[in-house]
């Protein structure tokens, strides 16, 4: 963008070289100025010298010339030098209107006004790269999350090594406050970890051994070990870094539109000073003409209210991997979501206990639980969790046996216990009367379980895979943004897809559906003129999600294939996000208008001014920074968005001689009554 490009690109483009040929002449490809605050502030020092010797001594004509003369030159060196190489390589851009008016103030010996033009026209660029940089901080953060250092364990103990130099399958030792170092699997202990720099969370989330952590997020609690399994750029955080930078350089259709007819731009406003020059012969109102044709507001228009945008998705954990997208999205009339994994959790969870004749709930899930302890069975993991929450407390089973696929024996506190399908139950010699106490559809996708101790059947057990608690929030949230259409296509049977569709208010719904029908499903929807967005856990939706024309993997944390399979990914399950996206980019899209017409109107009202005279050069110069910042201060108000999905996190307070911390509960503990 002229002098107005960002000087925090220069050190990034040592590493990502343009992909905008010679050819292009829009403003933000062109060379960077290369311009230095202290550079500014010591040519201005040399032009207001002039000004206070023109004031001050009668005969400091001379004197003050020259001090504005070096003021200038100063000041303008950067910009002509800038303008030179722009056309070494080809390129006529609005870097020459500046340089032209530089030149052309010093040349008729009015060095003061050249060096005050200078002077803004390089005050402008500096303010505006730190505005853009604060829009663009929550991005390049990113970078710094991964601590340099590592404490890895090895058979002498722990050394302190690079993190850059940790390999697959190291094993290294991460203490309360400190950041992870490498994605990885617990081996030994348990803590909190904020993981809102991966998924946009802020509530702390609980792991243990078996668990997964990702790379740049902080451990609140407890000392662990983490054996390796991805590291350097090949972490997740890696991969995110990687994509919102691969963003930045994408561009929306209107922006290759602004490129391809830039060229022209130069030219036009040259034979617009070589007319004014003309028809008045006045100078001043020549170099007027090419400081306020010089059209940042107007570039700046869609790349600030971008980066923005990418600013605030990125905070919540949503990867959007083409700018393009955030526009698309504006236009979004109808979504297809997949059911397992992405409206529903897809584990099992416990949805209903019932304890049969003196039996206690209590009683019911402990005898069941701990028979179950040691299966590794999903049902086992839905028990014992819901024994957590309840504060049930589990103790040892005696001669246990696991009989595949139909239930399990064992001793718990003298009783024989059986815990499995009904069948299961009946074989080994309890009454089967006990089946008509259930009054759950199997068929609507519960998993009933019968519990029976010492021959009796003493209560079941209904699970199910629960429709996540956001999900009808959601959709409705979706509808009154104007969604049209919301369906869910899903592999399960239609019973079961009924009921999801029924909990979460989704009317449309189609079950029994192959990969292909969800692939047909969705081509179909875009025949009849929607603009279908599909929604899927990016693990088996690949072919429906790249069918849509926005794909979005939801829970792409951690998973290296729902990052890369859709156009947009959701870096946690927080169905939310999906009405906030929609939202997002209908702002920003508001936001490319508003800048974009504000930089048209800024141009000719200016350009009319400065042709009749209204506004000299220095004026000229102070109103291109004014649009350009109010552009920029427009932009900005973007990176804010979503800030109602960001929950307040209470400080996390050590506890005990240990120093152990406590964090709160994140679920809400299940009644036994």
């Amino acid at each position: 963008m002229q002098v107005t490009s960002l000087l925090s690109q220069q050190e990034h483009e040592h590493k990502h070289d343009h992909d905008h040929g010679p050819e292009c002449g829009c403003g933000h490809d062109h060379e960077h100025t290369p311009v230095r605050l202290w550079q500014t502030l010591v040519g201005l020092v040399f032009v207001i010298n002039a000004f206070v010797v023109d004031w001050t001594f009668e005969k400091g004509l001379v004197v003050a010339s020259v001090s504005a003369g070096i003021g200038a030159i100063i000041l303008g060196f950067p910009i002509v030098m800038t303008a030179v190489k722009d056309l070494k390589r080809g390129v006529l851009s609005i870097n020459e209107l500046v340089a032209i008016a530089v030149l052309a103030a010093f040349a008729s010996g009015d060095y003061k006004t050249a060096g005050l033009v200078a002077f803004f026209m390089l005050t402008g660029e500096i303010i505006e790269t730190r505005t853009a940089e604060g829009a663009r901080r929550s991005i390049e953060s990113l970078i710094k999350l991964t601590p340099t250092k590592a404490r890895r364990i090895t058979g002498k103990g722990e050394e302190e090594v690079a993190a850059k130099d940790l390999a697959i399958g190291d094993v290294i030792r991460i203490r309360p406050g400190d950041n992870v170092a490498a994605d990885g699997v617990i081996v030994n202990g348990h803590g909190s970890f904020n993981q809102a720099t991966i998924t946009g969370e802020s509530l702390p989330v609980d792991k243990k051994a078996g668990d997964e952590v990702f790379a740049g997020t902080q451990n609140l609690t407890g000392v662990l070990e983490i054996k390796v399994s991805r590291a350097g750029q090949d972490t997740t955080l890696g991969k995110v870094r990687e994509l919102i930078l691969a963003a930045e350089k994408t561009k929306l259709p209107i922006m290759r539109l602004i490129d391809q007819y830039m060229g022209f731009y130069t030219p036009l406003v040259l034979v617009i000073g070589a007319l004014v020059w003309a028809f008045t012969g006045d100078l001043k109102r020549v170099i007027s003409v090419l400081v306020v044709s010089c059209p940042c507001a107007f570039i700046l228009a869609t790349p600030t209210a971008m980066v923005a945008a990418l600013s605030a998705a990125a905070r919540l954990g949503i990867l959007i991997k083409n700018v393009g997208d955030i526009e698309l999205a504006a236009r979004i009339n109808a979504f297809v979501f997949d059911k397992t994994g992405t409206l529903t959790t897809g584990k099992l969870a416990v949805s209903r206990l019932a304890p049969l004749g003196e039996t206690k709930p209590a009683e019911l899930l402990r005898l069941a639980g701990t028979a179950e302890k040691y299966s590794n069975h999903p049902v086992a993991k839905a028990l014992a969790q819901l024994a957590v929450d309840a504060g049930v407390p589990l103790t040892e089973p005696q001669n246990f046996s696991e009989t595949a696929g139909r239930g399990i024996k064992a001793e718990v506190d003298g009783k024989a216990v059986l815990v499995g399908r009904a069948q299961w139950l009946k074989d080994n010699g309890v009454a089967d009367d006990f089946v008509k106490a259930v009054d759950l559809n199997e068929t609507e996708g519960f998993s009933l379980l019968f519990v029976a101790a010492n021959g009796k059947c003493i209560g079941w057990v209904g699970l199910q895979d629960q429709t996540r608690t956001e999900a009808r929030e959601a959709l409705a949230e979706l509808k009154e943004a104007g969604v049209r259409r919301i369906a869910m296509v899903s592999g399960d049977r239609q019973p079961v897809a009924v009921r999801v569709a029924r909990e979460i208010g989704c009317e449309e719904v189609v079950g029994d559906c192959l990969p292909q029908n969800k692939v047909d499903f969705v081509r179909a929807t875009k025949v009849k003129g929607y603009r279908v967005a599909v929604v899927g856990d990016g693990v088996n939706d690949a072919p429906a999600l790249a069918a849509g024309d926005i794909g979005i993997a939801m829970g792409a944390a951690g998973s290296e294939v729902a990052i890369h399979s859709a156009t947009i990914a959701l870096m946690n399950n927080d169905l939310r996000r999906l009405p906030f996206l929609i939202k997002l980019s209908r702002s920003t899209r508001a936001v490319i208008n508003q800048n974009f017409l504000f930089g048209v109107l800024f141009i000719i009202v200016g350009l009319s001014a400065a042709a009749f005279g209204y506004i000299n050069p220095i004026v000229a110069a102070i109103l291109h920074n004014v649009g350009s910042l109010m552009v920029i201060f427009n932009s900005a108000r973007l990176v804010r968005k979503g800030e109602e999905l960001e929950h307040y996190q209470p400080a996390v307070e050590p506890v005990g001689p240990a120093g152990t911390q406590k964090t709160p509960a994140t679920q809400l503990t299940p009644k036994l009554a």
